[in-house]
């Protein structure tokens, strides 16, 4: 079997497909298409594989790709030694992961001067192979006709045959495998406080006498531990326990076929031993370990990827004059609105609060901004001073006249507006715009549509990970990008008002082209129909075939120029909309009429059922944004700060975040509260996004309050978390009273909050950055 249907085949294992669907798509990729294209317009080829399972596919044949090209430089390397014996061959093209392979490469790799050379040089060998050979005869004896200039004595000339044992058995492939799958499934990670590191790495309490299983060890709990490391808080282990240890030796010593009671049986055993102490347990500890932090940088990355999917693709407001507002005290509130394209038209700075105190005239300036644009929507950013703003503005919408439309106030995630606002892309956006205002016009900007202005903010910057400066920078940013890159063209981007910075996520497209596509639009005038795009500078054919289906352009001379169907495909749809005998534009959103029709009547030699049922769904529903419909939290009146907040209050607030441990909800008090995963729902919940996804509205219930350390505890679930109260009272000596849960008594040792909700879960869960 050839490396690429090896390839093929392996893949398609692992993602639920036909060896010939991953054939397909990797050639496509390799032709320069991009996933969300492949996903969208070529599932005849791949069988439809969607873009879940492409990302899949693109990432696997870049790793089995650099496989294939090691496996063939192991096997030139062995062969260029006269060593490659057909068994090794085998074993070699056999092999499925990296590992498998260097450890069958390992007798054979080029190494530096080693002990075991030396003791071989020494003519040791021999001895090695006599003590195999006769296990009755004492080790001592036979290694005295050993002893030499070189080997001075009986216990070197030992030594030295234990060295070549040794080295042998490191480069054991067999033994190696079996004891790394025996570790993973026995083995311990354990953590230990630095003597003196008591008091500075106080945060890291938990894990200064910490043991579990290697294998179950949550991702954020095991970035916590890596890092504690790093800080040189505590020191980190891998090693199964007493027995574990005994198992992994009589692992070795069965490999040396030492059980027998001989002489030479028992000093193979102490062999065996040394063997684990001295250099099995020290590189399988780093193999693990190395295993463990990508294990749960994988986790990690992928928890950050679908918050930043759910927050890109958050409901937009919608095409309205939004008024911006920054929060600030001293520094006062900037504000800034923005038309219904996003477009600045005016700005200001209040100072309701200390020093100034106007609250009148920032009374009267509001009023002003939300007259003189028809300010439809009033986004504050959810920063310091957001409720003492959102009250100011609650106010100063009562003095509005009745019967006059009022604006709708958002609380908005501000996380990444003072990035954007420093950055170069918003200088060039906003050139006359001071830098603190910018921030208002981006809060303004992201309720109208979370991901044209998201996409403006380097992903790492929005904050909706966990341990994110922990895990491989390089892949968290290629794992976000992907992720942008597929919401941007789910969504679909309007040609004639989209930004470079949006327009550079487009399929086919990049940063050079989108400005590209800008400077042609605004020298031009708008685009009228997708075929314009072919005279912009430097976009060939090609380009044009990636993106064109993820451009729209409303009110066009083309009616499907608005849709999703890609231009290659009109003939099909025309064909459509011949066979109703209708105009096109009135035919665009009956779906009566379409429903009518058989698909498979429009099927040619070029494009299949899917594609047709595709284009049949896209007449249905023109342009239709797969977002939800815009919603917002209402933040309870009169619970502006944590200390406001009582158990048993429910309360409505937004997910901000979601992590393995649960998820973070903006309750209104400067401080997300958790709801850890046992506290989700009225059922078992593995894995948090199964419920909850960052943007939601939900409806909380207090469950426990931390004043001292900022901690918040939550419950989703229908009795509000009385369990879990009832729990804690219980354990504080009580049950909780009628009215509400007993207060919480601290006791001695008792490290931030016990093991309720604010006990060990909310511990890992705060260090979550």
């Amino acid at each position: 079997m050839d490396t690429a249907a090896r390839i093929s085949r392996t893949i398609a294992t692992e993602i639920g497909a036909r060896p010939e669907q991953v054939g397909a798509a990797v050639k496509l990729l390799d032709e320069g298409a991009t996933v969300p294209f492949v996903a969208r317009y070529r599932k005849e080829a791949t069988g439809g594989l969607d873009d879940g399972q492409l990302r899949t596919l693109s990432d696997r044949v870049v790793y089995l790709r650099e496989l294939e090209a090691r496996r063939e430089t192991i096997l030139n390397s062995i062969r260029e030694q006269g060593k490659l014996t057909d068994d090794l061959a085998r074993a070699i093209a056999g092999a499925e992961t990296k590992a498998a392979l260097e450890d069958l490469y390992l007798p054979y790799k080029p190494k530096r001067r080693t002990r075991a050379m030396i003791a071989r040089e020494n003519g040791l060998e021999p001895l090695v192979e006599a003590i195999l050979a006769d296990r009755h005869a004492e080790p001592e004896a036979l290694a005295e006709g050993f002893v030499t200039e070189p080997v001075p004595t009986v216990k070197d000339a030992l030594a030295g045959a234990r060295d070549i044992l040794v080295e042998r058995l490191a480069e054991d492939a067999d033994l190696l495998g079996r004891l790394r799958a025996f570790l993973q499934a026995q083995a311990d990670l354990v953590s230990r406080v630095v003597a003196g590191q008591e008091q500075a790495g106080a945060k890291y309490s938990d894990y200064f006498d910490h043991r579990e299983k290697w294998a179950k060890v949550p991702s954020h709990r095991a970035l916590a531990m890596m890092r504690a490391s790093n800080e040189g808080v505590v020191t980190l282990d891998i090693t199964p326990d007493e027995d574990g240890v005994e198992r992994a030796q009589a692992m070795i010593a069965a490999r040396l076929e030492a059980c027998g009671e001989g002489p030479g049986d028992r000093w193979l055993r102490q062999v065996a031993g040394w063997a684990w102490r001295v250099k099995l347990s020290l590189s399988m500890m780093i193999e693990l370990m190395g295993e463990l932090r990508a294990r749960a940088q994988d986790e990690a990355i992928a928890v950050f990827a679908r918050n930043l999917k759910d927050l890109l693709l958050a409901a937009p407001a919608g095409a309205r004059a939004t008024l911006g507002l920054d929060p600030g005290i001293r520094t006062g509130i900037k504000a800034a609105v923005v038309d219904a394209t996003g477009k600045v038209v005016a700005t200001d700075t209040l100072y309701p609060f200390q020093p100034k105190n106007d609250l009148r005239g920032a009374q009267a300036s509001v009023l002003r901004l939300i007259a003189a644009h028809g300010v439809e929507l009033i986004a504050i950013g959810n920063g310091t001073a957001s409720r003492e703003t959102e009250r100011f503005v609650a106010e100063t919408l009562k003095m509005l006249p009745e019967g006059a439309g009022k604006p709708v106030k958002v609380v908005v995630s501000e996380a990444g507006a003072s990035v954007y606002s420093a950055s170069e892309l918003a200088a060039r956006e906003l050139p006359d715009l001071d830098v603190s205002l910018r921030g208002a016009v981006s809060i303004a900007r992201r309720l109208q549509d979370p991901l044209a202005e998201l996409v403006k903010i380097e992903p790492k910057s929005i904050g909706v990970g966990q341990y994110q400066h922990d895990v491989d920078q390089h892949r968290l940013g290629r794992a976000l990008e992907a992720v942008v890159e597929d919401a941007v063209n789910a969504v679909g981007v309007d040609l004639n008002t989209a930004s470079a910075a949006l327009l550079s996520h487009v399929s086919g497209l990049g940063p050079g082209l989108a400005e590209a596509i800008v400077a042609h639009r605004d020298a031009n005038g708008a685009f009228r129909s997708r075929r314009q795009l072919l005279e912009v500078p430097r976009l060939g054919p090609k380009a044009f075939e990636q993106c064109a289906g993820f451009l729209r352009i409303r009110d066009g001379e083309e009616p499907l120029d608005a849709s999703s169907v890609h231009p290659e495909a009109y003939g099909v749809a025309r064909r459509i909309v011949a066979a109703c005998g209708r105009d096109i534009r009135s035919l665009m959103g009956d779906s009566a009429a379409l429903k009518r029709l058989d698909p498979r009547d429009f099927v040619d030699s070029r494009f299949g059922l899917p594609t047709v049922r595709d284009i049949l769904a896209e007449l249905e529903k023109p342009g239709r944004d797969p977002r939800p419909s815009f919603r917002t939290a209402a933040f309870a009146e009169g619970i502006e700060e944590i200390t406001d907040l009582k158990p048993g209050m429910v309360l409505e607030g937004t997910v901000t975040n979601v992590a393995a441990f649960g998820a973070f909800v903006d309750i209104g008090v400067h401080q997300d509260g958790l709801v850890h995963v046992s506290q989700l729902a009225d059922r078992f919940v593995k894995d948090p996004h199964e419920v909850v996804k960052a943007g939601d509205v939900v409806r909380v219930t207090v469950v426990e309050v931390d004043v001292a350390r900022r901690r918040i505890g939550l419950s989703m679930k229908k009795d509000g978390g009385a369990s879990a109260r009832a729990a804690r009272a219980e354990r504080d000596g009580g049950a909780a009273p009628r009215g509400g849960p007993r207060s919480r008594r601290a006791r001695p040792g008792d490290q931030g909050g016990g093991q309720g909700a604010l006990g060990a879960a909310l511990r890992d869960a705060m260090r979550r950055r």
